[in-house]
């Protein structure tokens, strides 16, 4: 028995964290129906919802109380709205809409890696071989195109920061992607050359959004392995966005060496990564990606600043500094050659 003022024990987490799935496949459904779309172009009753999404009352009614009940709607007598978050990033007319992140992270290869976490956790990684490091992966392509909305703040961000330490004029974007950090740098650097790396199929999005922008001039591809390819050198600023956390230590600072062979002398790369506290159970977002490395790649993890510090003077940076400002979920590291 609980002690009094103890909460007594309850089978509630256990029943909400099997049933989880549910959570997943009804903000997917309302996604695909268009949900938060209708609801925010003011079809707020349930009749009126199941009208514009082609869907039963029946359906919609469940669907939106379940999604109250998870906090994406709010309810209010008959009418149902938007909450903040569902606002900005679940309608569709908004500009930060990031439901096609769903191509990405709900992608078959994706849903059945985590279905065999046991055996993932059994071996130490990735229970489908390479996982998504697989060679011109085409899931890459859908999520450079998926993830752009929710990466053109940070990049923003990231950029008027290192903007703060010197113009840039040769800068090696690797693992592009959308290619929207290299993108943002060549637009607060009006000098700047981007060289941007990542598989070909990948590249061509990152292209696309380069010309869009007003920077096709300024961009550059190289397309291959950023292990393989030879990056060149001179440049000054070197961009690493989410990458080094698909890697063991060992070869993040194999890769390390690569990139600082490649900028000038006081020359400085960007490490943009989930970075967890030393106790890697905080904060929540960033401490749980290690379980995301652990289910869809052989060897990578979520790294700790401590770590990436050391990958990165073992690389032989002189210096490795944390920058104060976050990009969203995201810390910049910066190190200097």
């Amino acid at each position: 028995m609980a002690s009094a003022g103890t909460p007594q024990p309850t089978p509630e987490r256990f029943f909400g964290a099997i049933n989880a799935y549910q959570q997943t496949e009804a903000v997917k459904a309302a996604i695909e129906l268009e949900i938060f779309t209708a609801i925010g172009e003011g079809n707020t009753t349930v009749a009126a919802i199941a009208k514009r999404c082609k869907a039963s009352e029946r359906g919609v009614r469940t669907l939106c109380d379940f999604l109250t009940i998870h906090g994406f709607l709010t309810k209010d007598g008959a009418q149902y709205g938007l909450a903040p978050d569902s606002a900005v990033f679940l309608n569709k007319t908004s500009p930060a809409y990031l439901g096609g992140a769903i191509e990405f992270l709900l992608t078959p290869r994706v849903r059945e890696a985590h279905a065999r976490m046991t055996d993932a956790v059994r071996q130490g990684g990735c229970a489908l071989g390479e996982g998504n490091m697989l060679p011109d992966n085409p899931d890459w392509v859908k999520f450079a195109e998926a993830m752009m909305p929710l990466m053109v703040m940070p990049a923003q961000i990231m950029a008027g920061e290192l903007r703060k330490g010197g113009e840039a004029h040769k800068v090696l974007d690797i693992a592009a992607g959308h290619g929207v950090y290299g993108i943002f740098v060549a637009k607060q650097n009006p000098a700047a050359q981007i060289y941007a790396c990542d598989w070909k199929n990948v590249l061509a999005v990152a292209e696309r959004n380069a010309q869009k922008m007003g920077v096709g001039d300024r961009h550059h591809l190289i397309p291959g392995s950023a292990f393989d390819v030879d990056f060149g050198g001179g440049y000054d600023l070197a961009l690493i966005t989410n990458f080094l956390h698909h890697f063991n230590p060992a070869v993040c600072t194999a890769f390390m060496k690569k990139v600082h062979a490649a900028l000038v002398p006081g020359g400085r790369a960007a490490i943009v990564e989930f970075v967890p506290n030393p106790d890697r159970v905080s904060p929540p977002m960033p401490a749980a990606f290690s379980m995301m490395m652990l289910i869809t790649t052989p060897e990578g993890d979520a790294y700790t600043f401590a770590e990436i510090e050391k990958m990165a003077k073992e690389a032989g940076f002189s210096r490795v500094e944390m920058t104060e400002t976050p990009l969203g979920l995201d810390q910049m590291i910066v190190a200097y050659r």
